[in-house]
């Protein structure tokens, strides 16, 4: 039988990489990462930004894609690298596809990379979680039996079956705002990525076990930030700093 070879065509190699940050808003919050992918390569093609292609039977855009929120999260931080033919300015690419993209998917910042290091950066996300209709002095309790514990264990399925993992460990900042906000309690929470991640519904079922935190209402997440970790201040920095221009 001959063997099947993936056909000669020409491919424009890739001159420009641009790292994007945009937001995930409103009830796009509940778009999957296959919808965002979607969505985006439809973008590109309306703002004819030159967009490299792979070689093969099935040619792919050469997009990358880094530490992307689960689906019914908000966020401010999610973070792409597309490949251009031709070099394009980043200020324009991302004005092009914030007007092409739907209300919701919102391009935040472009620059060009300079560096090969970004996914080492992404050390850390800060999330904003709302708790409607729950008293602020009780999440402030469920907040300090949470620091108090040495470990909290849950239980997530995953690709591989039931996981079960210490939901406390990862956490490096917990914090509860005095007062509601909005007529919701707000918890505020720094966590280091680690091999599996602890995610925000983890905190809270970590939250359910060791305080019986139990909202009436199911809370509301947000990303604020995702980058690296200052270990003094738990501050979580721009990974697309040393990627900018002098």
């Amino acid at each position: 039988m001959a063997s099947r070879r993936p056909p000669d065509r020409d491919v424009a190699p890739v001159v420009q990489r641009i790292r994007i940050r945009h937001a995930r808003r409103g009830r796009l919050r509940f778009s999957s990462h296959r919808d965002f992918q979607r969505a985006l390569e439809r973008a590109i093609r309306r703002a004819g930004l030159p967009i490299a292609f792979s070689a093969g039977f099935s040619p792919h855009p050469k997009i990358s894609y880094a530490g992307s929120a689960p689906t019914g999260v908000a966020s401010e931080a999610e973070y792409v690298e597309i490949g251009l033919t031709s070099p394009r300015d980043p200020g324009q690419v991302q004005v092009a596809l914030d007007a092409a993209l739907p209300p919701g998917l919102d391009v935040l910042d472009a620059v060009e990379v300079r560096t090969s290091d970004f996914a080492q950066r992404l050390e850390a996300s800060w999330w904003r979680i709302e708790f409607p209709e729950v008293d602020p002095v009780a999440l402030a309790g469920a907040r300090d039996a949470f620091w108090a514990a040495g470990s909290v264990e849950v239980e997530r399925r995953t690709k591989s079956g039931l996981r079960r993992f210490d939901a406390r460990e990862p956490v490096v900042w917990l914090d509860a705002h005095p007062e509601q906000v909005g007529g919701c309690a707000i918890l505020e929470a720094v966590v280091r990525h680690v091999t599996l991640s602890v995610r925000p519904d983890d905190v809270l079922a970590a939250l359910r076990q060791v305080a019986d935190l139990e909202p009436p209402v199911p809370p509301r997440v947000t990303r604020l930030a995702q980058g690296p970790l200052d270990p003094a201040t738990y501050a979580v920095g721009d990974p697309l700093a040393p990627d900018r221009r002098d």
